[in-house]
């Protein structure tokens, strides 16, 4: 009963990529005493049977058993869940008292010994199984000899080893099957870099007392400093043309100076719409260097879809009826009380559906075609989640490498059910999760709460977003949420100038004051070397592509701590999920306060890694900081101090010694 994953009743698959392990949980019972097993089984896209895993009771008390299958290539893959009386186990249980209690000793052996025959029948002829268990009935059978020593024969690991291998099944049944797809590994992971690609060169030209714009050529020049940094998304906000009716001007003030560029998300002008590209920028010529080169650096390029347009955007007056009409026949621009965008107006899904999906599919295809495997979607949650289902369908079928990152700061359902339809990624409330325990308690909700459906990818800022912590924290608070970011989620993403710790808030407002939004911008990332952060980055993302646990979501673990500004977590990875069978630990430990150095005792559960404490308190694990270099030896409580204007946190790869 209750198996998970499943999303609304097996409506939309549950979520996987290749070679990432998820759990599979179910509560399992029988009637009576009697003992049973479980097992998960995955099923492959042509339905063969592909992978099992026992299930072990992780809820004792509450019969949930749990096991995790790792599919290893992308497709739609199906589970159950199998259970099934184990008389031989339970002949085990009863024997083993009974023999304590010296009752019924020959009747006891007289049935182990017809259930072993019942397994004995059904393994290979001539294998060494077969021959254990032989072996194992003639001690059995021997009265003469102590109950003790012939139950020892009967439990022995040889013997267990063997009817692993041939197990005795009674009264087999099987869950329905479920289904689960399997999508490429850039859908869980990804280092994302947010770049304005007409502030990648933008300068004052003083001669002639304007603004130059950055251009693809020059936007090109930055990649490979943001590719050394270990960045494996360049991800573009708009690059089509800007209209110019009611263009907002710097800091959003509803008068824009001659000079001011507009907004990106003002799509549209006489230059055309989402189909093209700004003139100041280049031509499409000039955007296929762009996405070669960053090819050949190793990232992909997302192109920033905001389906919105400026009153001058050529479908105003080639599809009016896309529009919203007000009772004075004007078209409604866009609203959100007590914010007003009067230089955008929303399309109306409700108001020709069709033809706005079949131009959106066009638009995404065309740049599909240019190069484009992602896309951020700037505001998904104010169009139909029926469209974003559609969409989704259709482009798994035919171009299912695409990966779609969802931008919707929103209420929960509304989000989780955004990424149930389809979106690979989403945007969270990690950058208002600042304390300690709403913290935990979100990096648990994201592991195993809504990990079936809801892929999280962490920005500490955006180019909307600067929240308080970020505001008041100064370079600490930049560094703390880097490296919150990119070990509590294996997608995370960073929007230029973050380097430079830009924490300047608008009067009254949660984003940055002189916003690139709407003027040009002027940056000196080699200024940015002084304060870390760049230096900072590089580590982290060099760090995640050392461990395949920074790269996975699921198996996370919180460890309490005596301190409230300090917080520990580990990651583990499963051996199915990489090449050399081994698991992966790391612990990550820290200081979330940018004002002073703290310091704390861990309560480390160490079955997290296989280990457990000693006796003698002694240390059970060797821990090296990937941050600093040092390696430390960890009892089950540990001591920690951080500084946030030195070692901030510790990132701590795992090895058992000592069991």
């Amino acid at each position: 009963m209750d198996v998970t994953p499943v999303v609304e009743n097996g409506a939309w698959p549950a979520k996987a990529v290749e070679r990432e392990s998820f759990p599979v949980q179910a509560t399992i019972f029988r009637e009576g005493h009697d003992l049973f097993g479980a097992e998960c089984v995955l099923f492959d896209p042509h339905g063969h049977e592909v992978q099992t895993c026992p299930m072990v009771d992780v809820r004792p008390g509450e019969f949930r058993f749990e096991g995790w299958l790792t599919p290893q290539t992308t497709g739609d893959y199906t589970f159950a869940v199998r259970a099934w009386s184990d008389p031989i186990a339970t002949w085990t249980h009863n024997a083993s008292i009974k023999i304590d209690n010296d009752q019924d000793i020959d009747l006891v052996f007289r049935e182990g010994v017809i259930l072993f025959k019942r397994a004995l029948a059904q393994m290979k002829r001539g294998s060494d199984a077969r021959a254990t268990l032989r072996d194992a009935i003639a001690v059995m059978n021997r009265k003469r000899m102590s109950a003790k020593v012939r139950l020892e024969a009967a439990t022995s690991p040889e013997v267990t080893a063997a009817l692993a291998q041939y197990p005795l099944r009674d009264f087999p049944s099987e869950s329905a099957h479920f289904k689960v797809r399997v999508e490429r590994e850039a859908a869980l992971v990804g280092a994302w870099y947010e770049m304005f690609p007409r502030t990648a060169g933008a300068h004052f030209d003083a001669e002639h007392s304007r603004w130059i714009s950055g251009t693809f050529a020059s936007a090109e020049k930055d990649l490979e400093r943001i590719a050394g940094m270990g960045f494996t998304v360049i991800y573009l906000t708009p690059i089509h043309p800007i209209g110019t009716t009611a263009r907002k001007g710097r800091n959003n003030s509803l008068t824009a100076l001659p000079d001011d560029p507009g907004s990106p998300y003002a799509i549209g002008s006489a230059e055309g719409g989402h189909d093209a590209i700004h003139p100041d920028l280049g031509t499409f010529a000039d955007f296929d260097h762009f996405v070669a080169r960053a090819h050949e650096l190793g990232m992909e390029v997302a192109l920033d879809i905001a389906l919105q347009c400026s009153p001058d955007h050529p479908w105003v007056t080639q599809h009016p009826q896309w529009f919203t009409q007000r009772a004075d026949g004007s078209i409604a621009y866009a609203e959100n009380p007590p914010k007003k965008y009067q230089d955008i107006y929303p399309l109306n899904f409700d108001n020709d559906p069709e033809g706005i999906y079949q131009e959106v599919k066009r638009i995404l295809e065309l740049w599909l075609s240019h190069g484009v495997t992602m896309f951020r979607v700037d505001n998904p949650h104010t169009k139909p989640l029926s469209y974003w289902q559609r969409l989704f369908d259709e482009f798994h079928a035919i171009h299912p490498d695409v990966v779609f990152l969802g931008e919707a700061h929103t209420n929960p359902p509304m989000m989780q059910t955004l990424a149930k339809v389809g979106f690979q990624q989403s945007y969270t409330y990690f950058p208002w999760r600042t304390e300690k325990k709403e913290l935990e308690d979100y990096l648990w909700e994201v592991a195993r709460v809504s990990d079936s459906h809801f892929r999280p990818c962490f920005w500490p800022t955006t180019h909307d977003v600067l929240t308080p912590f970020m505001q008041r924290g100064g370079v600490p608070a930049f560094a703390i949420r880097a490296v919150l970011a990119a070990t509590g989620s294996p997608s995370w993403g960073i929007y230029s100038g973050y380097e430079l710790a830009e924490n300047i808030a608008r009067p009254g407002s949660e984003e940055q004051i002189d916003n690139e939004k709407y003027e040009y911008k002027e940056r000196n990332y080699e200024a940015a070397q002084a304060n870390g952060i760049a230096q900072l980055l590089g580590t982290l993302n060099e760090i995640r592509s050392r461990h395949l646990a920074l790269r996975r979501l699921r198996d996370l673990r919180i460890h309490p701590t005596s301190s409230d500004k300090i917080i520990c977590f580990s990651k583990v990875s499963h051996p199915e999920e990489s090449s050399d069978g081994q698991r992966d630990m790391v612990i990550v430990v820290v200081n979330m306060d940018p004002y002073a150095s703290r310091d704390a005792t861990i309560n480390l559960d160490l079955s997290h890694f296989g280990a457990h404490p000693r006796w003698d308190d002694g240390p059970v694990l060797e821990v090296y900081d990937e941050m600093s270099g040092a390696t430390f030896e960890w009892n089950q409580h540990p001591y920690v101090r951080l500084d946030p204007h030195g070692a901030v946190a510790h990132i701590l790869s795992v090895k058992v010694i000592n069991q």
